[in-house]
């Protein structure tokens, strides 16, 4: 006869996969921050190499092919990152045996990425008005918002992670000149650290 204890812990269970998505994965936080790491390297190459004064640019690309470069790499860090987290989280809620489209899923998805998509638009919209030093702290910023809101389906730690992102974003903010920096702490150095973190608590 099971214990009542038992019983308890399994209706929790059941109520916490109900309302919360928990096959999000760490290792793809993991990944996220690796693609990220790359994508700010291969930025600062374009922006400040061969220069030896920081902030000074490069002379060996117009600014509109820098433009559509740096646009094109942040296309395919962000390709790479939902990719995986998505292939990553589909194969660890089938390891657990748990449906990965669940209504806590779907209410997640829309929970992070309407703040996204907003970012995203503001972005475009920054480009457009010629005010390049403020996208990477505007990204920062709304994912910081966007996961901070999804936090209520999911695991608390991404709270955290979306407060660090957001701190990151106001100081690239107040500091723009910074904001690549930033960029590659909030996305690449944060998103490892909690991305280990869940990795080691949850995954293994």
């Amino acid at each position: 006869m099971r214990k009542p204890e038992q019983e308890l812990s399994d209706i929790k269970s059941m109520m916490e996969r109900s309302t919360r998505f928990l096959s999000l994965s760490g290792l793809a936080g993991v990944l996220a921050g690796i693609y990220a790491f790359v994508g700010a390297g291969i930025a600062w190459y374009w922006i400040y190499f061969p220069s030896t004064e920081y902030g000074a640019g490069t002379e060996t690309i117009s600014q509109a092919d820098l433009q559509i470069n740096l646009l094109a790499v942040a296309l395919v860090v962000l390709v790479l990152a939902i990719g995986s987290a998505y292939l990553l989280s589909q194969q660890k809620s089938q390891k657990n045996s748990h449906q990965f489209w669940t209504p806590a899923s779907k209410r997640f998805l829309y929970a992070l990425f309407i703040p996204v998509l907003a970012g995203g638009l503001f972005s475009f919209a920054l480009i457009h008005e010629s005010a390049y030093l403020f996208i990477a702290p505007t990204t920062l910023i709304f994912y910081g918002l966007g996961l901070i809101n999804a936090s209520h389906f999911t695991l608390g730690e991404i709270k955290n992670l979306g407060f660090g992102q957001l701190i990151m974003g106001l100081t690239g903010a107040f500091f723009p000149e910074f904001g690549l920096i930033c960029w590659a702490i909030g996305f690449g150095v944060l998103h490892v650290i909690y991305g280990s973190m869940m990795y080691y608590r949850y995954d293994r």
